[in-house]
């Protein structure tokens, strides 16, 4: 019995692990975790990026907060936690930067988008492109806060369809509207519910990005693909944030995978999903 009791005992002990057992050594199992607050459109890009990461650190775990660029920056301006910003507007970026908040020397720009004017496959919407959007029945559009909304007015702007304006993400949906005739415009948070309201038919067009078509190449019909002349580069910049939380074990985990996201690596994973990494 005494024998059984002493084997049961050591059974115990290397379950538990050397600290349970009075061992000077502690196994930390918990991983560190890092806040990475990322623009909407990158989300199934970006969702590859940390399994890959994760195969080769697992002791790190990567939380992802996804929507508009806008909503980000403020959460941000509030104090919410958050280790890694990756904008999809140099706008927000540099207001980020204004406010003291990015680690000096963390700043970069990782890719290039394009906007796109798209439909159903099967629509039949008389729309070509941005030069006859007013004949569209409705319309899936971000609001001026949003990147792709921005870079889409700024479009219109540019092709006399809309009036110069100093700040073309001031330019409200209604003044969209009313500059396209009247049509009806469905006012979206973030590029993935314009995308959204386009697939699931609520909208007859809406403009995203072209990264936004990955994985829907059977359902959309792409009318226009606009180009940089029109929006301006769409740069998605990356850093890391000012973390007050973090501890010195998190900083250097948010950094190690930020350096990942600039990786060679990375930037053939951008491309399988539309994005142009030649932002030199």
């Amino acid at each position: 019995m005494k024998k059984r009791f002493l084997a049961a005992a050591l059974v115990l002990c290397m379950t538990a692990g050397l600290g349970a057992c009075g061992g000077t050594e502690e196994t930390n199992t918990e991983p560190e975790e890092i806040q990475v607050f990322i623009a909407a459109s990158l989300n199934t890009v970006m969702t590859e990026l940390a399994e890959k990461y994760k195969e080769e650190h697992p002791e790190v775990k990567i939380v992802y907060n996804a929507d508009s660029s806008g909503t980000l920056l403020t959460q941000i301006e509030e104090g919410y936690a958050c280790d890694i910003f990756f904008s999809a507007s140099q706008k927000q970026m540099d207001q980020l930067e204004q406010d003291g908040l990015i680690v000096e020397g963390t700043r970069r720009n990782v890719v290039n988008n394009q906007v796109v004017l798209l439909t159903l496959k099967d629509s039949e919407t008389k729309v070509t492109g941005l030069n006859n959007l007013q004949e569209a029945k409705s319309i899936a559009l971000a609001g001026g806060s949003v990147p792709v909304g921005k870079y889409t007015r700024q479009a219109l702007v540019n092709m006399g369809i809309l009036p110069q304006a100093e700040d073309v993400s001031k330019i409200t949906t209604q003044e969209v509207s009313e500059g396209l005739g009247g049509v009806e415009i469905s006012e979206q948070d973030n590029v993935s519910k314009a995308l959204t309201a386009v697939t699931e038919g609520a909208c007859e067009v809406g403009t995203t990005y072209y990264s936004d078509t990955y994985g829907y190449e059977d359902k959309v019909k792409i009318l226009e693909t606009v180009g940089y002349d029109l929006t301006g580069d769409v740069i998605y910049p990356i850093c890391r944030v000012k973390n007050q939380e973090a501890d010195k074990a998190q900083e250097e985990a948010a950094q190690d995978f930020l350096e990942y996201v600039l990786s060679d690596e990375a930037k053939e994973v951008f491309e399988n999903y539309y994005f142009d990494t030649n932002v030199e």
